[in-house]
C-alpha cells in the first residue's frame, strides 16, 4: 500500500480547518502524514492544528499557496503527495480511490477530483450558487483533461519532482501553469470517486470581486491553450461568455428603444447552457433556479470586466528594460 502524504496550505481557515483535518483522519486509506502549512495566519488556526497529530509548518508571512504547497512537499516523505485545500473536507475513499487510479495506470501524473453539490457549512442562497454550479462543471468534466486543480489532488512523487515544484511567483493561475507543464509529460485525470465539500463564497460583493480578478488571466490561459492544442477545462460556456458581452456592448440600445437587442443576448446566454439549468432546477426547483440565473448572469458580467481588463494589460507594449551602464 503505497504511503501518502497529506499537504494542506492554510491561511486564516480557522472556520473550516478541523472538518477538514477531521475528514483527512477518517480516510479508508489512512495517510502517512499530514503537513499544515501555516501561511501566516491571524485568525487563530493555529490552535485548531495544534489539536491534531500533524505537522505544523509556519511560513514567515503570508507567501501565496505556491509557496506553500512547496514547503509542504518538501518536508514530506510520502510516495503519493495529495494536496488539500483547508476550506474543503474529504469524503472517507478519496485517498485510496486516488491511489488505486495511480496504480492502475503509470502513465497518470495526477488524478484530481470534483466538489460536492451540498456545502461544507451551510452559509445561504449565495453559496449554494456558488457549489451548484463549481459541481457542475467539474462533474461534466470528468475524465482525461488537459487541466489539474490541486485543491484536491494526489500527485505521484516521482511525477512532482520530474515537473518541478509550483512557480510561487503566482498567487493566481498556479494551478493552469502547472497543468500545462504537467500535461506535455503525463496525462491527467479528473474523476468523481475523489469527491471534497467545499466551504465557498457567500457573499456576494466578494464573489464577483474574485472572479473579476481571476478572469484577467482568462486571455492569455486561452492562447496558451490555444497554442498547445489542449483543451483544458471549461467552467463556463464560450457561447454564454460571448452572449453577456454582446449583450453589454448592445445596451445602450435599450435607451433608444431598442430594448430587444440585449435582452435577445441575455436570452441566448441562459440557453447557452440548458443542461446547468436542468440541473440546478432538479436538485433545488424552479424558484432557485431563478435566482441561480441572475446569479448567474452578475457573474459574467463580472468575468467579461475582467477579461476585457486582462486583455488591454496583456496588449499594452511593455516597458523595455533599462540598459545597465557600465
Amino acid at each position: 500500500m503505497k504511503t501518502v502524504s497529506v499537504v494542506i496550505p492554510n491561511y486564516n481557515y480557522a472556520k473550516t480547518l478541523a472538518l477538514c483535518l477531521d475528514s483527512v483522519y477518517a480516510q479508508t486509506h489512512p495517510p502517512a502524514e499530514v503537513i499544515v502549512v501555516d501561511d501566516g495566519s491571524t485568525d487563530g488556526s493555529r490552535d485548531v492544528i495544534g489539536r491534531y497529530p500533524c505537522t505544523l509548518l509556519e511560513s514567515p508571512g503570508n507567501q501565496g499557496v505556491s509557496a506553500a504547497r512547496n514547503r509542504g512537499v518538501a518536508a514530506s516523505s510520502g510516495e503519493v503527495l495529495f494536496f488539500l485545500d483547508s476550506d474543503e473536507a474529504l469524503a472517507p475513499d478519496a485517498l485510496a480511490n486516488a491511489v488505486a487510479f495511480l496504480d492502475a495506470d503509470p502513465g497518470l501524473g495526477c488524478v484530481h477530483g470534483i466538489l460536492a453539490d451540498t456545502p461544507l457549512v451551510e452559509d445561504g442562497l449565495v453559496e449554494h450558487y456558488k457549489v451548484l454550479h463549481s459541481h457542475f462543471w467539474r462533474a461534466r468534466g470528468v475524465g482525461e483533461t488537459a487541466t489539474a486543480f490541486f485543491a484536491q489532488a494526489a500527485v505521484p512523487r516521482a511525477v512532482f519532482d520530474e515537473v518541478g515544484p509550483f512557480d510561487e511567483r503566482l498567487r493566481d493561475s498556479e494551478d493552469l501553469e502547472y497543468s500545462e507543464r504537467l500535461a506535455a509529460r503525463y496525462r491527467i485525470l479528473l474523476t468523481d470517486r475523489v469527491v471534497a465539500y467545499h466551504d465557498d463564497e457567500d457573499r456576494l460583493g466578494p464573489l464577483l470581486r474574485e472572479q473579476f480578478r481571476r478572469s484577467q488571466q482568462l486571455v492569455p490561459t486561452v492562447l496558451a491553450a490555444r497554442r498547445q492544442r489542449s483543451a483544458g477545462l471549461k467552467a463556463n460556456r464560450p457561447l454564454g461568455i460571448l452572449a453577456v458581452g454582446m449583450a453589454l456592448v448592445t445596451l445602450p440600445l435599450a435607451g433608444t428603444g431598442f430594448w430587444a437587442v440585449p435582452l435577445g443576448f441575455v436570452a441566448l446566454f441562459v440557453l447557452a447552457d440548458v443542461g446547468l439549468a436542468r440541473f440546478v432546477a432538479g436538485r433545488k426547483g424552479p424558484l432557485f433556479l431563478g435566482f441561480f440565473l441572475v446569479l448567474h448572469l452578475l457573474t459574467h458580467v463580472a468575468l467579461v470586466a475582467g477579461a476585457v481588463v486582462g486583455a488591454v494589460r496583456w496588449a499594452a507594449p511593455k516597458p523595455s528594460p533599462t540598459p545597465v551602464r557600465s
